[in-house]
């Protein structure tokens, strides 16, 4: 059990120490030129009924997406062909259901990851709250990995979202978990949380069991039209802040930079990658907001000297 404490010491290190000692823990661990490509697919879009306030998809806020029912599983298995062809090791689906339905639509999803599976790809879902059997169908039907985010502190959680709790989010992982999934859990950064706040989200994502296998890292996209539309864009040293600390007391996860790239300078991510990210999400989109793009995120690797995991 990590303590506290010790996130906190390790949080509020100076932020070079922080990133030299997080950039030694990641070659421990991990090759250090590698960084894995994944491609996020938005494969049901818009109408959730939850009110989380960053989310474009929530039907509580007009925000001018295209929304859409559950595509057909030969257009979603069409997507990860491209995806593959791309270099992304890692396919995920995303589709914008506060609790996945039983019925027709979960067998489309099954379907959906053995495809996935066949084209010896990662199968990865992030459809909302799961129930036991439904992750244990998913689990049968080889999903790799499960998304659920935490997206914050306890603390801090009640005001970003109350039509779920705290509680569901970790019953939901630990539903994945104990179905023998690997759990993809991380957070969001930017809307308006405090310092603590974020040393409280990571002290619980280590302390999850057993600790996820993949961390993404959001930085917040503001989307006009949700409650959040005016929050300051968060720094590329706040955000290697963040991953430093992740990389240090998750050393075995796949840090993945995630959301807020698009905004970034090529310098700023090299920063996060030196601070011990080793994944992105590569296309135009990411779910619904905007993404470097295939040919800018190959020309970034080549800058920086780094190979797709394959």
């Amino acid at each position: 059990m990590l303590s506290l404490e010790t996130v906190q010491e390790i949080y509020h290190r100076p932020l070079l120490s922080l990133i030299f000692t997080a950039q030694g823990v990641h070659r421990q661990y991990h090759p250090p030129d590698r960084v894995q490509l994944c491609t996020l697919a938005n494969i049901k879009s818009g109408h959730c009924p939850e009110d989380c306030k960053y989310c474009p998809q929530s039907r509580r806020y007009t925000t001018g997406i295209d929304v859409y029912p559950l595509l057909p599983v030969a257009e979603v298995l069409r997507q990860a062909e491209r995806a593959k062809a791309n270099g992304a090791t890692r396919f995920c689906m995303g589709a914008a259901w506060r609790q996945v339905p039983d019925g027709e639509e979960f067998a489309a999803i099954l379907e959906m990851v053995r495809g996935v599976r066949a084209l010896g790809l990662e199968a990865c879902m992030t459809l909302g709250m799961v129930k036991p059997h439904q992750a244990q169908a998913l689990a049968a039907a080889g999903l790799t990995a499960y998304n659920h985010n935490l997206d914050t502190s306890a603390h801090f959680y009640p005001a970003i979202i109350t039509t779920r709790t705290y509680t569901d989010r970790l019953e939901t992982i630990k539903n994945i978990a104990a179905a023998g999934i690997e759990v993809c859990c991380g957070g969001i950064i930017g809307m308006g949380e405090t310092d603590h706040d974020r040393v409280l989200l990571l002290h619980t994502l280590a302390n999850l069991n057993p600790p996820p296998r993949s961390v993404p890292i959001n930085a917040l996209v503001p989307v006009p039209g949700t409650p959040l539309e005016d929050q300051p864009p968060v720094s590329a040293l706040e955000l290697a802040r963040v991953i430093a600390t992740a990389r240090i007391i998750m050393p075995q996860a796949i840090i993945r930079l995630s959301a807020g790239r698009k905004q970034m300078s090529p310098s700023d991510q090299a920063l996060c990658f030196l601070a011990g990210a080793n994944s992105i999400f590569t296309g135009e989109k990411l779910l619904t907001t905007p993404n470097p793009g295939t040919d800018a995120d190959r020309s970034l690797l080549a800058q920086l000297g780094l190979t797709p995991l394959c």
